[in-house]
Formats: structure tokens, C-alpha cells, sequence
């Protein structure tokens, strides 16, 4: 069996490490914000070149509290791709403001940064575009044409911790950026956890405060808030393996490389790298008409695949009351339906991938 993930892996690599972090966060009797998730939030900091970083429960939160950080609510509509994971949708409905979907780049996977424009009304306060898949949306022309019109930039870069965009780490092109360390991500802890980094120090502090109660100072509540702050024990692990990040990220790199020589003239669509990204390769994925045969295929012969995502978010009952329809947003539900995400991360072996290779070879050679 070929896994999809093998996380266990992951932890054997840097076990040594990690277990001397959460011997240390145990031992120090502070198990709720302290040294640790300080220290964390200083090195994330650091490595995406923001002036702030402040962790929160989750990714979901993370978006969440940025938005409620920047006053969007009720009446307000927010830009968000047509293809992604619910949560994006999910952090904006959360503050009662209105999704306002916009499709891929056609071949591609990230928003059509040109089919921004036709979707800014007067109600426009945020663009929140998705890194999905470790590939980054072109965040200077989104960021030109929010400030064109006068609007916000929260990313969501649940998927793209170290991706960079013409050289620059994503972390600062926006307003805010939102980060989850589900244990899957890059960089990922071993439970939920999330952060959310800026360069305005108003967000940082309001995000803190959104947090904790609303309370900036103990017993003294600004405003409501809610218990969304990261875990001392997961800050520690966080720590360790944002030391291995590159590393891992450069072996997800050359993997990927290898699937795109190795899959190129197959009647798929593969990935798009663009020559300004650097792209981290959280999933490997590819889009076919024959995805579900193909995915049979793969798991007969013992290689574990999944689909991101099977459906798309306009047609989730969640947003039913809506009334989308099948055939509004065409790109995403044929994405629906056709992408696989093949087996990515950087405890995969070469000639794992080249299994996958010569087993997607011959699907298409048998067809």
C-alpha cells in the first residue's frame, strides 16, 4: 500500500526532537498561552516576514476572527474562489456577510484574478483568495485591484506554508493572512491548531482580544469574543517542525517534478506551477473525466488517493437556502468531478511516486 499521507512517518523523522518540545511544554506547569506559543508566534513571524503573528484554535478560526477583525459583517460581500474547501465559505457566513463566488483561471485551480472585477459592488469589503493546493494565487494583482477599489485582502493560506510569490513569502501581501496547522498541512501539528499573520498591528491586537472572551486585559471584556488560542503543547511541535519546513518542502518539490515529467502527454490536467510561484505542493492533483475509474484503479493496486473536493460549496446543503443551482459555477463542479489528489508529502519515496507513475500509465494505455 502506497498511503496518500503517512503522518506517523513524519513523526518518526523528528521524533527525538518533538519529544524532548512536549516533554519541555508539560514540564513547565503554563498550559495555556505562555513561552511556548509566544515563541512560535515570533519564529512564524519571522519566517513569513510579518511583523505579527498571534495563534488561534484552528483555521477556520483563524479566518474567522480575521474577518470579525476587520468589521465584516451583516450587509457586507466578500470575493471567494467557486473552488475550494467550505471553510473559506464557512468563515463568512460566520460573521453574517454574503459570499460572493468567482471561478478558477480556466486549466487551473486558483481564482481568475480577471473575473474579480465584474463581481466588486458597492457591498465589496473583502477579497479572500485561496493558495489551494500550495500553489499561490497572484496575490500583487489581487492586492493592486483591492486597492484600486478601496478594499481588504484576507488570504487563506490553510495550504501554502512557504509558498512565495515572485520571490516574497506568503504572510504580508494582504491584510491578514489565515493559517491552519491541521496535522495534514505542511506544517502541521499534532491537532487542530491555526494563526493568523499580519502587518497591522490594530488586527493583531483585536484578534488576540477576539480570541480570549474579547478581553485584552483578564476580567476586562472589549467586546463578545470567543476561546480560540493555540495550545502550548502544539505551539512546542510547531516549533520543531517549523525548522524542517523548507527541507520538506524542497522533497514535496522534486516530487511533484518528477509526477509532472512522468504524467506529461496522459490526457489529464496537470498542476500549474506559474514561473512567479514558488509553489509548496501541499496536494499533487490532477483532473480527469475518468476520475473515479482511475481512482479504482489506483486503489486495486494498492495506491491511496483522495478528492479535493468532491463537492463544491454552492451545492453543499450548508448554502441550499441560497438557491445556486447546478450549472451556475460550471469550472468548480467539474473540478468536483474530475480532480484526484494523488499521494504527496515529504516521507514519500521516489519510488513510490514512480509506482504511481507507471500505474496511471497504464490506465490510460488500457483505455
Amino acid at each position: 500500500m502506497i498511503p496518500f499521507l503517512d503522518l506517523k512517518a513524519a513523526y518518526d523523522e523528528l521524533s527525538p526532537d518533538l519529544e524532548t518540545a512536549l516533554l519541555r511544554a508539560t514540564r513547565s506547569g503554563w498550559y495555556i498561552g505562555g513561552e511556548e506559543v509566544e515563541a512560535f508566534e515570533a519564529q512564524f513571524a519571522a519566517y513569513t516576514g510579518a511583523p505579527y503573528c498571534v495563534g488561534v484554535g484552528n483555521g477556520l478560526d483563524a479566518l474567522t476572527l480575521a474577518l470579525r477583525a476587520m468589521d465584516v459583517g451583516v450587509g457586507d460581500e466578500v470575493i471567494v474562489p467557486s473552488h475550494t474547501y467550505i471553510a473559506t465559505w464557512l468563515a463568512v457566513s460566520a460573521v453574517g456577510a454574503t459570499v460572493v463566488p468567482v471561478e478558477p483561471t480556466e486549466g487551473q485551480f486558483n481564482i481568475d484574478v480577471a473575473a474579480i472585477q465584474a463581481k466588486i459592488t458597492a457591498k465589496t469589503k473583502v477579497i479572500l483568495p485561496v493558495h489551494l493546493y500550495g500553489i499561490p494565487a497572484d496575490m500583487e494583482a489581487i492586492c493592486a485591484l483591492a486597492k484600486q477599489h478601496g478594499l481588504l485582502v484576507l488570504e487563506d493560506a490553510a495550504q501554502a506554508h512557504g509558498a512565495a510569490v515572485r520571490g516574497k513569502r506568503i504572510g504580508t501581501h494582504g491584510d491578514a493572512v489565515a493559517w491552519s496547522f491541521y496535522p495534514g498541512k505542511n506544517l502541521g501539528a499534532l491537532g487542530d491548531g491555526g494563526a493568523v499573520t499580519t502587518r497591522h498591528e490594530h488586527l493583531a491586537q483585536r484578534i488576540c482580544a477576539l480570541g480570549n472572551y474579547g478581553s485584552a486585559v483578564k476580567y476586562y471584556n472589549l467586546e463578545p469574543g470567543v476561546n480560540s488560542r493555540l495550545d502550548p503543547l502544539q505551539a512546542a511541535v510547531l516549533s520543531v517542525k517549523l525548522a524542517a519546513l523548507d527541507e520538506w518542502n524542497t522533497r514535496r518539490q522534486a516530487l511533484a517534478q518528477r509526477y509532472l515529467e512522468g504524467l506529461q502527454g496522459l490526457p489529464l490536467q496537470l498542476p500549474v506551477s506559474p514561473a512567479w510561484a514558488n509553489t509548496i505542493w501541499h496536494l499533487f492533483v490532477i483532473a480527469t473525466p475518468q476520475r473515479d475509474a482511475l481512482q479504482t484503479w489506483l486503489q486495486a493496486h494498492g495506491v491511496q488517493t483522495l478528492i479535493h473536493y468532491p463537492v463544491p460549496p454552492h451545492l453543499q446543503q450548508a448554502y441550499q437556502s441560497l438557491g445556486w443551482q447546478a450549472g451556475d459555477f460550471p469550472c468548480a463542479e467539474r473540478y468536483a468531478n474530475q480532480v484526484l489528489s494523488l499521494p504527496m508529502g515529504p516521507q514519500l519515496s521516489v519510488t513510490a511516486v514512480d509506482q504511481v507513475i507507471e500505474l496511471v500509465q497504464q490506465f490510460f494505455g488500457a483505455q
